[in-house]
C-alpha cells in the first residue's frame, strides 16, 4: 500500500521508514519533503525557537542531490533524503558552536563530528542545528543566546533540556530524525516531556569527538522504529572517540513478538531528588502492568543511589563549569545567563580534596547502578519525577543553589554507561506528556529498543501521542 495514500499525512510528518519506501516507489521526491519541512520550520519557528542554524537554500541543495541519486539508482541507503537535525554542540565544519551562550567568538570547528559525518555519508538531509541552554547545564530551553525555546505541545511548557531544540523539532515535525546529547538526562528529559522516543546509548556506541565521562549522543524522534533505524547509521566506530569500546553488531531491525519470561525491575523511588508526582507514578506503574500482562516477570527494584551521590555529582559539575566561567573576561562573564552564574559560583568553594571527593560520586553511582540492575533484562522507571514546567523557568526548581532534583532516575545510567530509552506512556490531566525510561545492561541497546518498540505497539491509545493534533 502507498506510504502516502490519499495524502492523509503531510510530508513533513512521515516517518523515516515511510519516506524511504515512498522514495523507492517513486511516489515522492526528497525535494518535495524538503519543501514541506522548510515550510513547517518557517511556520512554527516564530513560537518554538528550536533552530539555531537553518538555511533553506542549503536544505534544498541537499535534497536535489538526493533526488538525483534516487533517480539514478545510486541512493546511499535507507536515510537518503530523510531530514535530520543535530544539536548545536555537535560539530559541523564551519558552523559556530556557541553551546547556548551569548559569548563572543564561539568555536568554529574545522571538521565535522563523527555524528555529522555519519548523517551526511548516509545521504540524509541535514536541516540544521538545534538550540540548547547555556553550556547544556539546564533542563530547559532557556538560553542567554537564543532566549526561550518552547514545547511543540504548548508554548507555555518547557522543551526540556539540554537537547531543547531537538525535542521541539522532533515533536513539531521538522523531519523524523534528530540527535541530542546527554550527560545526566539531556536526551531523555526533553523526550519524556515532549512525548518522544529517544535513546541514551551505551557509552561510546555513538562516537564523539569530545568525549568525557557520562556524555553521550543519541537519537530522538516520534517512533522507536525510526530511532532504531537511525542507530544503524550513528552507532559505527570512529577513531576520534578515544574512549569508545568495541561492541558486537546489533540487530536494529528485529522485533519482539512477546515479552513473556522477561525479567523486569520496576523502580518507582530514586531515594534522591524530588518525590515522583502521582500522575507520573500511575503512568509508569501502568507500563509495568502492560509488560506483566504479556508474561513478563516484574519485580520491585529498590533505590540504589542516595542523595549524597546526587549532591556530590551536582557539586562536581558546578566546579567544572566554574572553571570555564572563571577564565572568561569580565565583559564575557556578564553575557552568561544569571541562573548559570549563580549555579556555577557554588563550585568555587570546593578545594582540590573536595573536588576529588565530588568526582568520586561518578564511580559510586556507576558501581551502585550496575550492581542493582544486573540480573534484569530491563529496568522500568520514570524519566523524571515531574511533568513539564513553565517554559521561562530554567529548572524544575527555581533555586540555583538547590541540587538538580529531577535527574535521579536518569543520571545513574550516564555514569554506568548503560543504555536508557524513553517512550511516551501517558498524559497528565493538563495534557502534558509523561515518559517512561527503559534501561538495560551495557551493550544491549538493540534489546532495549526492541522492548521499547514492543511497548510502543502494546500501550493503550490514551498513552499514544496524537501528532496530528500539533498541526
Amino acid at each position: 500500500m502507498s506510504q502516502i495514500s490519499e495524502h492523509t499525512t503531510a510530508l513533513h510528518q512521515l516517518s523515516a521508514r515511510e519516506l524511504h519506501a515512498a522514495y523507492a516507489a517513486k511516489e515522492i521526491s526528497p525535494v518535495d519533503v524538503a519543501n514541506s519541512v522548510i515550510q513547517r520550520v518557517q511556520e512554527r519557528e516564530p513560537v518554538l525557537n528550536a533552530m539555531y542554524q537553518f538555511d533553506p537554500v542549503d536544505v534544498l541543495s541537499q535534497a536535489r542531490e538526493s533526488e538525483q541519486r534516487w533517480a539514478s539508482g545510486t541512493e546511499l541507503g535507507p536515510l537518503d533524503g530523510v531530514p535530520a537535525t543535530v544539536k548545536e554542540n555537535i560539530a559541523r565544519k564551519g558552523i559556530p558552536m556557541p553551546s547556548g551562550t551569548a559569548l563572543s567568538n564561539p568555536k568554529i570547528p574545522t571538521q565535522n563530528s563523527p555524528v555529522t559525518d555519519r548523517i551526511l555519508e548516509a545521504g540524509a538531509i541535514l536541516v540544521g542545528s538545534t538550540t540548547m541552554p547555556d553550556w547544556g547545564m539546564l533542563s530547559s530551553g532557556v538560553s542567554s543566546l537564543h532566549g526561550v525555546s518552547r514545547s511543540a505541545w504548548n508554548p507555555e511548557w518547557t522543551t526540556g533540556g539540554s537537547s531543547a531544540g531537538a525535542g521541539s523539532a522532533a515533536a513539531a515535525g521538522y523531519g523524523p530524525l534528530h540527535v541530542g546529547t546527554d550527560i545526566g538526562g539531556s536526551i531523555r528529559l526533553p523526550g519524556g516531556w515532549q512525548g518522544l522516543a529517544t535513546l541514551k546509548p551505551s557509552a561510546g556506541l555513538i562516537p564523539l569527538d569530545v568525549p568525557y565521562i557520562g556524555r553521550a549522543a543519541g537519537p530522538m524522534g516520534r517512533t522507536v522504529d525510526d530511532i532504531a533505524l537511525f542507530m544503524s547509521v550513528l552507532g559505527q566506530p570512529d577513531i576520534r572517540d578515544y574512549t569508545a569500546r568495541a561492541y558486537p553488531d546489533m540487530e536494529w531491525r528485529s522485533k519482539l513478538g512477546s515479552v513473556q519470561g522477561m525479567k523486569i525491575g520496576l523502580q518507582l523511588k530514586a531515594n534522591a531528588g524530588a518525590a515522583v508526582d502521582p500522575e507520573v507514578l500511575s503512568a509508569v506503574q501502568s507500563v509495568a502492568e502492560v509488560f506483566a500482562q504479556d508474561g513478563a516477570i516484574v519485580e520491585e527494584l529498590p533505590p540504589f543511589i542516595d542523595q549524597g551521590m546526587l549532591d556530590r555529582l551536582d557539586c562536581f559539575w558546578r566546579t567544572r563549569s566554574w572553571a570555564d566561567y572563571r577564565d572568561l573576561h569580565e565583559s564575557e562573564q556578564a553575557k552568561v545567563l544569571d541562573y548559570i552564574v549563580r549555579w556555577c559560583e557554588g563550585g568555587a568553594k570546593f578545594d582540590g580534596a573536595d573536588t576529588i571527593r565530588n568526582f568520586g560520586a561518578i564511580d559510586q553511582m556507576q558501581k551502585a547502578t550496575i550492581a542493582a540492575t544486573s540480573g534484569y533484562d530491563l529496568i522500568i522507571s520514570p524519566v523524571s519525577p515531574m511533568a513539564a514546567f513553565p517554559a521561562e523557568q530554567p529548572m524544575p526548581v527555581v533555586d540555583p543553589d538547590a541540587t538538580m532534583c529531577h535527574i535521579a532516575f536518569t543520571a545513574p545510567y550516564n555514569m554506568s554507561g548503560q543504555p536508557a530509552a524513553t517512550v511516551n506512556c501517558g498524559f497528565t490531566a493538563e495534557g502534558k506528556p509523561i515518559g517512561v525510561q527503559l534501561a538495560g545492561a551495557v551493550g544491549t541497546d538493540d534489546a532495549v529498543l526492541r522492548a521499547a518498540n514492543w511497548y510502543e505497539a502494546a500501550r493503550p491509545h490514551s498513552a499514544t501521542p496524537q501528532w496530528s493534533a500539533l498541526d
